[in-house]
């Protein structure tokens, strides 16, 4: 007689898979203890944390398997209220595993502080200027933080640009280059600049006004690659090789059309922006450096790219700027944050980058192997059925038995879960 099989991750309760995950990484229970009761997060520490604090807003945590980067197990956290995006990019890591599972790298973690320069006549000259005391003002914005140099961070390079075309006319911006290691890098960068920026109105004859980091971090870039082996794209009715040309088909249409793109990339950041909450980082930041670099080239386009090698698998890349951190903000004091990251076993701010960049990368793809072949909502109502009938005031065994029913009628409404909890109801 065969032995039943144990329950799969997603089978067991919340509990118990916080017991799984104790059992197989040997995190501390403590720090698990961090994803509940609002993630561990007291009113006390949000009063520090932001102004007029009145309470707490919790979202599910959710746990992303399968994930193989660089060759390294990886359970991933993800802060979404969205259904199926967790089990989504789960799903794609799955198969990924078969050619290796990601492959990634980034650049270096500089990021851009700008400093606006106005009322000059003579912009070219005052460009000049600045230049020629680039080696001077890199020393002096290296005297302002001086733990982060002995970490061997600190300013790597100055540029001067010309805005000869604005709603105010022509001036100049500075750009300074720093490198900022594992953190963010807002804080250093800001104060940099408020310090050089004396010095800059001296030089350039002119009156110093924004000074303030650029989000559209484009010198600290993340990337990922993937391979997916044409045998493990064939399920149900679709052949592997209607599903392979259907996602590069349905990745094309966002390379061509801004409209498509912008929903492509919404399902990139699904992925990403859920690893960036879970971990306390800037989501905003991301998401308005993503969609700038999406449009670099004066057209907003896709952030990946899909497409088959001489074999005839799937392969697919993308690359996007990953300003995060895990030192400082929130990661500092906020308990979930400290959590996730000792549950993916991150040690560099360009570890926890390149976890994101393929989480983003799995669930792109997941978003269009959907598109391509049964449609999204198929996937997405079925998870979606258990939140409707929830909110129609289902319970317990309830929701599963009323979710089930508005699935197998493909009618997902409030209205029909209420009818079907009344009949529930009325049999017992």
């Amino acid at each position: 007689m065969t032995a039943p099989q144990p329950p799969k991750f997603h089978q067991l309760t919340p509990r118990q898979r916080q017991d799984w995950i104790a059992q197989h990484t040997g995190l501390d229970r403590s720090a698990l203890d961090a994803f509940t009761q609002g993630a561990g997060l007291t009113l006390e520490q949000a009063d520090h944390m932001i102004e007029n604090v009145a309470g707490l807003y919790a979202l599910p945590v959710g746990i992303a398997q399968h994930f193989i980067v660089n060759g390294r197990e990886v359970l991933v956290p993800m802060v979404i209220e969205e259904p199926s995006v967790v089990a989504g990019a789960s799903y794609m890591a799955k198969l990924a595993r078969a050619a290796g599972g990601f492959t990634t790298s980034t650049d270096a973690p500089e990021m851009i502080g700008q400093i606006q320069i106005l009322d000059i006549a003579d912009l070219p000259a005052a460009r000049q200027r600045l230049l020629n005391h680039k080696t001077e003002l890199l020393q002096e914005a290296a005297q302002f933080d001086p733990v982060l140099i002995s970490r061997g961070g600190g300013p790597r390079d100055l540029e001067v640009r010309l805005i000869e075309e604005s709603p105010i006319g022509p001036f100049l911006v500075l750009h300074l280059i720093y490198d900022v290691r594992d953190a963010m890098g807002a804080n250093a960068v800001n104060t940099a600049l408020e310090r050089l920026s004396p010095r800059v109105e001296s030089i350039s004859g002119g009156r110093v006004h924004l000074r303030i980091l650029s989000n559209l971090a484009d010198r600290r870039l993340a990337r990922a690659a993937v391979t997916i082996q044409l045998d493990q794209l064939a399920f149900g009715q679709f052949s592997a090789e209607e599903v392979r040309d259907g996602i590069i088909e349905a990745w094309a249409f966002a390379a061509a059309d801004p409209y498509r793109a912008a929903t492509h990339n919404k399902g990139i950041m699904n992925g990403v922006d859920a690893v960036v909450l879970a971990t306390g980082n800037d989501w905003r930041a991301i998401e308005a450096g993503a969609h700038a670099y999406a449009a670099r080239s004066g057209r907003y386009t896709s952030l990946s790219t899909w497409g088959k090698d001489a074999a005839g698998n799937l392969t697919g890349r993308l690359e996007m700027p990953l300003a995060v951190g895990i030192i400082g903000g929130a990661t500092r004091v906020h308990p979930g944050a400290q959590a996730a990251l000792k549950l993916m076993g991150v040690t560099t701010a360009a570890d926890l980058a390149e976890i994101i960049v393929s989480v983003g990368l799995a669930q792109n793809l997941a978003a269009l192997r959907a598109l391509a072949t049964e449609g999204i909502q198929r996937g997405h109502m079925a998870l979606h059925a258990r939140q409707i009938a929830i909110a129609a005031g289902a319970i317990g065994d309830q929701i599963d038995q009323v979710a089930d029913q508005m699935v197998q009628e493909q009618n997902i409404r409030v209205e029909r879960a209420q009818e079907i909890l009344l009949q529930l109801e009325k049999k017992n």
